[in-house]
């Protein structure tokens, strides 16, 4: 049978051997007993009473070989329809089952642009190295504490990296298409500044964001993702996502550090505190914590990274990386730290590139098998899994496949560029108790956005609908 993989021909040939084998040449039942040695599971041992290639040895294989020729037939249709033009000769999807078993590969090792399925790859070694019990700090320091009357000269506020520090209005909105966000609020801040006695600053409050370099874009960048506000100014203290001002009328501060600054000033003054001014610059050697505040755990972080897709926050996850692993609060040192964690891993690296964190990058290249690999690694239930965007509830698939048998079953990265589609995650299938598919999904070249959605869409129809097959107990004798 030529063109069938070898486990199909020997189903095939059991099969006829089986259909073939008359009842009445079956051997009859033995009633010699067992040696005592033998194992028992599930009651007492037998000999053998019916031929090998039996169909009622063969349902379950054969119902698992229905099932996986149907998803087979169904993906094969979608990733090569017309209406995808160049795209189908630039798609790559890989699907493998809880137990780890491919169930279908296309192109998996093409290098491809992966759009913001990038932040998955910097979420997991994120959580890996840095752990998802880690908090990240930001603290309020002085040269001295309180005087009389709790006048301090100056203050300066810290970054430590925290992507969610926000105030109230702005976490309200903040999110995914103005979904409300995670946060570690900056009132909190104010409240614990002024609960340790300052009441009045002569001098300024200053923003210290000296924890990482101070290359505020990725150089090849396209200029429009500051003017689409897809991405602001990197600092490693960042208020409100750095955005001076809220949509409608949004507008990045030129200056992350000096808006903090700005920011905590107005609470302090709300709080009944005299502040002189403010700006940047780095807190003295000596200078001591007057207050602090920690992020949620990184877990969480990376879940809002993840969840709404945030560009800034995944840039300030490889910086951070890099001022803890690779020596320095750099992008580049953060991607080195990232492809070691990969390679020690032993990861299919082969074609990958990375100049970013969040996938703006069109040089950016990944594989369906790197991201297929890190999902399965991970495993179901994992931080990593509860991270991801659910279809049909919130994040990036909040408005994704409602009304549909995906809806609530479907955790996945979502990823976006002119011509770029992608999705990679977790599919709950038909079979509630079977566990979850790990799948990756990149296409390139698209003729359009609405031809990338139909392609998602049309490959989660057929994963939510695995297995289709008539089960084991419907296939074998009665």
């Amino acid at each position: 049978m030529p063109g069938l993989p070898t486990s199909r021909v020997l189903l095939v040939v059991g099969l006829l051997v089986s259909l073939a084998t008359p009842a009445a040449a079956q051997p009859a039942p033995t009633t010699t007993a067992p040696p005592t040695s033998a194992p028992v599971v599930g009651g007492p041992s037998t000999a053998l009473s019916t031929p090998v290639f039996s169909l009622r040895r063969l349902p379950t294989a054969l119902s698992r070989t229905v099932a996986d020729s149907r998803l087979t037939a169904e993906l094969d249709r979608v990733t090569t329809d017309g209406g995808l033009g160049d795209a189908a000769d630039h798609t790559c999807l890989a699907v493998r089952d809880p137990s780890g078993r491919s169930l279908y590969a296309r192109r998996a090792d093409e290098p491809l642009i992966p759009a913001s399925s990038l932040k998955l790859v910097t979420g997991a070694v994120a959580l890996a190295r840095i752990g998802g019990e880690t908090r990240l700090t930001t603290e309020v320091r002085a040269a001295a504490s309180p005087g009389p009357g709790g006048a301090v000269a100056d203050l300066w506020l810290v970054g430590g990296g925290d992507p969610l520090l926000s105030t109230a209005d702005f976490a309200a909105q903040g999110g995914y298409a103005g979904q409300p966000r995670l946060s570690t609020p900056m009132e909190a801040l104010a409240d614990r500044v002024v609960a340790a006695g300052v009441r009045s600053v002569q001098g300024r409050i200053l923003g210290d964001d000296s924890r990482y370099d101070d290359q505020r874009l990725v150089p090849t960048w396209l200029p429009r993702y500051v003017a689409n506000f897809d991405v602001g100014p990197i600092s490693a203290l960042t208020v409100n996502s750095g955005y001076a001002t809220f949509p409608p009328a949004p507008s990045f501060a030129l200056s992350p550090a000096n808006l903090a600054a700005d920011v905590l000033a107005g609470l302090l003054r709300a709080r009944g505190v005299t502040v002189g001014g403010t700006g940047v610059g780095p807190a003295p050697s000596g200078a001591a914590a007057v207050a602090s505040i920690d992020s949620p755990p990184l877990s969480e972080v990376v879940g809002a990274i993840l969840q709404h897709s945030d560009n800034m926050g995944a840039e300030m996850m490889v910086k951070e990386l890099g001022v803890r692993f690779g020596g320095a609060g750099s992008t580049a040192a953060g991607l080195a730290v990232i492809r070691d964690q990969l390679g020690a891993a032993g990861l299919p690296l082969a074609g990958v590139a990375t100049v970013d964190g969040s996938g703006l990058d069109r040089s950016d290249r990944l594989t369906c098998q790197l991201l297929e690999q890190i999902l399965v690694s991970a495993g179901e239930g994992s931080p990593l899994d509860r991270a991801l965007p659910v279809a049909g509830r919130n994040g990036t698939l909040y408005k994704r496949f409602l009304g549909t048998p995906a809806a609530g079953r479907i955790r996945a990265k979502t990823g976006s560029l002119l011509g770029v589609a992608a999705l990679a995650g977790f599919a709950a299938g038909a079979d509630p108790g079977a566990g979850s598919l790990r799948f990756s999904l990149l296409a390139n070249e698209l003729p359009s956005e609405s031809a990338g959605n139909a392609l998602q869409d049309q490959v989660v129809d057929a994963l939510a609908a695995y297995p289709q097959a008539p089960p084991a107990a419907a296939i074998g004798p009665r």
